[in-house]
């Protein structure tokens, strides 16, 4: 894997900052969400940024997916606070049952 630039490693400090956020208040909002994980190839950021919200079940997925907007919106936000602009934000936040290995 080849070593990130310091433009890099502050563009991935602001998202772990973000994710960390965001997935708190995740956890406390939505029933049964396990996890927030993100993929993310730095040269191609912030185009690239993919956050996932992993839940336990369907069940869980199917009731919160009425709130996704709700989230890409939050998340949108949270990165305009950080001086990054998401230009299709429902691009960059999806809700799944899968996990970051799967």
């Amino acid at each position: 894997m080849k070593k990130l630039s310091a433009v890099q490693i502050k563009q991935q400090a602001l998202v772990l900052n973000v994710a960390d956020t965001i997935e708190e208040q995740g956890r406390n909002e939505l029933p049964g969400m396990l996890q927030c994980w993100f993929d993310v190839e730095y040269h191609l950021f912030p185009g690239s940024l993919l956050m996932c919200f992993q839940f336990e079940d369907e069940q869980a997925l199917a009731a919160a997916e009425p709130e996704l907007l709700k989230w890409q919106k939050r998340l949108s936000g949270a990165m305009l606070k950080k001086g990054v602009i998401l230009k299709d934000m429902r691009k960059h936040l999806v809700f799944t049952l899968k996990g970051p290995d799967d």
